[in-house]
């Protein structure tokens, strides 16, 4: 842990050490020279073991871009050029493909990249070096409200102040809690399996989304023959999935994923997690802001979730650097109600059409396959709405970082 005092005072603090929050504490840091920002975690931040991968959009990238990380996760992300959408039923033995969105036309533009947790980690620790205060491991026991600050009460009971704190501490945020911010929940009954595979065929940069009715089945292409794999499932089933022999499940996964890429091998631990929704009442209180999970948890369904934190990033980011330029008080509530405007809508439009399409496609009803299935054919045949769903995917639109300019 860092050397603190019993009360120690910055203009920012961020508390939580994932991908969100150092994503936000650099680009603060960076276009705000002379900031003084500390980054709390409960643990002491490091790369993580397991061989999981995100899905970068274009838009998240140009923010990677911007503040000078990219260049350490590209040797490790591999695009996706290709997305491939198929629809099956309990019985079916073929899984015919409704719909087919290629990346944009632009040439070193694909709509998103898969990267590594490890290697966007490493990356975005290697930058913080010596950029900020970092105070590790620290657990947050309470938060109050004071008229120029707020301040964060620590386990070991020292004190940390700041003009403002923004909670990206997770979907369970402590933070959020003890500011009294309620939030909408809903669970869906679905369990989230994930892993790494090997195939023996070449994915050829195409990622598979196949809706099953348990819930939608995903493979993410990574470098080399391997994906990412996110498998919905109902929790009995997906408890009975861990309990299986590596081998067993590398058949399952085969059969479920129609043997478009040959043979499989798992490569890394199969996990399960529950999936749920959930949207914060609010996403700023007095001297609070609310980033990634701590504001929303939407269903993986369209691999959205990290991508809308980091877009809270780059629009928090901004809304404060030009705060911060005209002299404002960036703790103040008509400054954070800016982020709060931007975000709030965009964000519960994401959740609910996440949650509208699992709906649609979690079942096995005949006349509603019938009906999802033409309209996914429909699409299919319309280059401009397509054209929408791919820019909508890449996120390259609103904030300036998204963009991939200088703030």
């Amino acid at each position: 842990m860092a050397d603190l005092g019993e009360k120690t005072g910055f203009d920012v603090l961020v508390v939580g050490g994932g991908p969100v929050g150092l994503t936000l504490s650099l680009a603060l840091t960076r276009f705000l020279p002379g900031l003084k920002l500390g980054l709390l975690d409960r643990r002491a931040l490091s790369v993580p073991k397991d061989a999981r991968a995100s899905a970068i959009a274009a838009g998240v990238r140009h923010v990677f871009e911007t503040i000078g990380v990219w260049d350490g996760m590209a040797g490790e992300a591999n695009p996706i050029a290709q997305m491939k959408i198929t629809d099956s039923g309990k019985t079916d033995l073929s899984r015919p493909l409704y719909l087919r969105f290629d990346g944009p036309k632009a040439p070193h533009e694909p709509f998103a990249h898969m990267v590594p947790n490890t290697a966007s980690a490493a990356a975005l620790l290697a930058a913080s070096e010596g950029q900020f205060t970092v105070i590790e491991p620290g657990a947050v026991r309470a938060f109050r409200v004071e008229p120029a600050q707020a301040v964060v009460t620590l386990e070991d009971g020292r004190e940390v102040s700041a003009r403002l704190v923004i909670a990206a501490d997770g979907g369970k945020s402590t933070l959020r809690g003890l500011a009294g911010i309620g939030a909408f929940t809903h669970d869906y009954g679905q369990s989230g399996i994930v892993t790494t595979i090997a195939h023996e065929l070449d994915h050829d940069n195409v990622a598979y989304e196949h809706f099953r009715p348990a819930g939608p089945f995903a493979s993410l292409p990574l470098k080399g023959n391997r994906s990412s794999l996110v498998w919905t499932e109902q929790p009995e089933h997906a408890k009975s999935v861990l309990a299986m022999a590596e081998s067993d499940i590398a058949m399952a996964i085969e059969a479920a994923m129609g043997h478009s890429l040959g043979r499989v091998e798992i490569v890394d631990a199969v996990q399960s997690f529950p999936l749920g929704l959930m949207l914060a009442h609010n996403f700023i209180s007095p001297r609070l802001a609310l980033v990634g999970d701590a504001a929303h948890v939407i269903h993986p369904i369209a691999g959205q979730g990290l991508n809308l934190g980091l877009k809270d990033v780059a629009v928090l980011a901004e809304v404060l650097v030009d705060a911060a330029r005209l002299g404002e008080d960036i703790g103040g509530v008509d400054v954070l109600g800016r982020y709060q405007a931007r975000r709030r809508a965009d964000t519960a439009l994401m959740a609910m059409a996440t949650d509208g399409l699992n709906r649609l496609f979690s079942n096995d009803i005949a006349p509603v396959r019938a009906v999802r299935d033409f309209g996914l054919s429909v699409v299919d045949r319309l280059g401009p709405l397509k054209d929408v769903f791919i820019s909508q995917a890449a996120g390259a639109q609103g904030a300036k970082l998204l963009k991939g300019l200088p703030l």
